[in-house]
């Protein structure tokens, strides 16, 4: 079965779960920018929404992905279907979703809004990821443009008429920004004219919409050097005209686009600026951290996508084993062969794809909730921490898991997953991107131990072990699963502990020796996060079924948070390893050949 036959099924049922149990949704709910919202209005917007992916969207993925986007020299073209897909997509509204209701959004949480990118990139990836980065831009207009530009620019954007992009990426600098040449200079009526060339642009050019309006970085005339002297600028493909409408053409051009190992629909462009006109965001200098507000939401978005993409690559595998006869049971009870489902290594890899899957969404619904506290509450300084904290755990474990969760659907699909027509190929290939967008994974860790620990001395970490501490200690009055659960828990939050310790008194001394470690501490935050979010998944379900709701959901979601202790928390003791013993091996390679 090929990726265009096998249905997508968009799974309401869990993020609703998750959005009821794990994204403080009481709290939220209570703030002033939700009154009003109720979880039925999410069910009923994601329900909706989940039928158009599947009817709509999903069948795009093989299509854009056979075809991919093309480039003539001066347009950049995407499948039929694809124009056609956004026209409804725009119709209907879907962008709007999680946007405030002033600018013609329907206002709905952040967790919906997560919950409406995932369905959308388990459809396709790469039809995906234009909203995605539109979704971006207005989150940084709408905390850092001026009252003119989000006039002028974020209706139609949370419309779905225009699309955005962020542009950082130079070919001399890669991920260090740094080294941006691309020039603004200031002109006399009050615009600049922006000049450069910039790669690796997401949907930089494309017909899917009327207009795109990119976000850009570059150096003033006497900026100072470095991070500290870039600006940002909306440079607009279409100039636009004080009432709204399109006006002159701007002078930037897409020069090629990449040829790429996955999400081929989603066209990658090479951007050259020729003095084009662009209008300056907030103050000259403070670029970057404007474009940081866009860059966190790009970051915890496709943390989503790999949430997504997971989830994908675990419903084609499971319906695959289901179907595959081959082999007798092990254990003798039929001389017949049976559905490979019923083999025990085939069930392992298939518990591992779900609760690698589930447990990222888990641990992205709760800093949903994190983030819409910090942004919309009143909760401090100790909140915004947790969330920034928790955005590089989603991003980094959400995306590293679907690579091995789009690895394991190819292995169930054994010799036939190999082979393109099943489909499978392509969800590992789309997955790998994931964690090197927005900030590879090593750039996630080092922004986890230097910004997020080190800063505060390990204040906000230890916070986090706190409230897993409580949460097992929860679960201990539960059942045995409960308690076995929260064993696991103990023991994987006594290795980020110790491991955190070591970072705290290493790194000051021998930076170099904390910062080898900083993957594998990654990695174990994020593992014992998702296991402590399906650990408050494993204690709602049990009071779901204790109140007599006999429902075969939430024993799957317990079994599901057990199989995760039991299977994957495990794992966080590896990782203490590399980190507290592991960094002279890893500085001390000789790579000559």
């Amino acid at each position: 079965m090929g990726a265009a036959e096998m249905p997508y099924q968009a799974p309401v049922r869990d993020i609703m779960f998750n959005i009821e149990q794990l994204s403080a949704w009481q709290e939220v709910a209570a703030l002033p920018a939700y009154s009003g919202v109720d979880q039925q209005d999410v069910q009923a917007a994601l329900e909706g929404f989940g039928r158009f992916c599947a009817e709509v969207i999903a069948p795009l993925s093989a299509v854009g992905d056979g075809t991919g986007a093309e480039f003539d020299g001066s347009a950049v073209t995407l499948p039929a279907p694809y124009e056609q897909a956004h026209r409804q997509f725009q119709e209907m509204g879907w962008q709007s979703l999680s946007h405030p209701v002033e600018f013609g959004g329907m206002g709905l949480p952040r967790a919906a809004g997560a919950a409406a990118t995932e369905i959308l990139n388990a459809a396709d990836t790469s039809f995906g990821l234009c909203p995605l980065l539109t979704d971006g831009a207005v989150e940084a207009l709408l905390l850092t443009g001026s009252e003119d530009q989000k006039e002028r620019y974020l209706a139609p954007l949370i419309s779905g008429l225009w699309s955005g992009t962020m542009n950082l990426t130079e070919p001399q600098a890669g991920s260090d920004l740094g080294r941006v040449r691309s020039k603004a200079e200031l002109r006399a009526d009050g615009s600049y004219a922006v000049s450069g060339t910039k790669i690796f642009i997401t949907y930089g050019e494309h017909g899917l919409t009327g207009n795109i309006i990119h976000l850009v970085l570059a150096r003033t005339p006497g900026a100072p050097a470095g991070p500290k002297g870039l600006s940002l600028f909306i440079v607009p493909k279409f100039l636009v005209e004080d009432d709204g409408s399109l006006g002159a053409r701007n002078a930037v051009k897409c020069v090629s686009i990449e040829h790429k190992l996955g999400v081929r629909a989603s066209p990658t462009a090479v951007l050259e600026y020729d003095g084009a006109t662009g209008f300056l965001v907030g103050d000259e200098n403070r670029g970057l951290e404007y474009m940081f507000v866009m860059m966190r939401a790009a970051r915890f978005a496709v943390g989503i996508q790999g949430v997504a993409v997971g989830e994908r690559a675990c419903q084609h595998a499971v319906a695959y084993a289901r179907e595959r006869v081959q082999s007798r049971p092990v254990d003798g009870s039929s001389k017949e062969a049976a559905a490979i489902i019923e083999h025990p290594d085939v069930r392992r890899m298939l518990m591992r794809m779900r609760a690698l899957t589930e447990g990222g969404r888990a641990l992205a619904m709760a800093t949903a909730g994190w983030l819409d506290l910090a942004h919309h509450g009143s909760g401090g300084r100790e909140t915004a921490a947790m969330a920034d904290f928790l955005v590089p755990l989603v991003k980094s474990f959400c995306t590293e898991r679907a690579v091995e969760t789009a690895s394991l659907g190819v292995q169930v699909h054994g010799g036939m997953g190999f082979i393109e027509e099943t489909g499978v190929a392509q969800f590992y290939r789309d997955a790998r991107i994931l964690p090197i967008y927005e900030g590879t994974t090593a750039i996630q860790a080092n922004d986890l131990l230097g910004r997020q620990v080190l800063r505060d001395g390990g204040e906000t970490a230890r916070r986090f072990a706190g409230m897993i501490a409580e949460t097992e200690t929860a679960l201990r009055a539960g059942s045995a699963k409960a308690q076995a659960i929260a064993g696991c828990l103990a023991e994987a939050r006594g290795h980020f502990e110790a491991s955190l310790a070591w970072l705290l008194d290493t790194t000051p001394k021998d930076p170099n020796a904390g910062f080898a470690g900083s993957v594998p501490f990654l990695m174990l935050t994020g593992t014992l996060a998702a296991g402590w979010q399906l650990g408050r998944a494993a204690l709602a379900a049990e009071a779901k079924l204790a109140q007599g709701e006999e429902d075969a959901f939430m024993s799957r979601k317990i079994a599901t948070s057990l199989f995760f202790a039991q299977h994957i928390l495990a794992e966080c003791g590896t990782e203490r390893s590399r980190i507290t013993n592991g960094s002279a091996s890893a500085l001390d390679a000789d790579f000559e050949i």
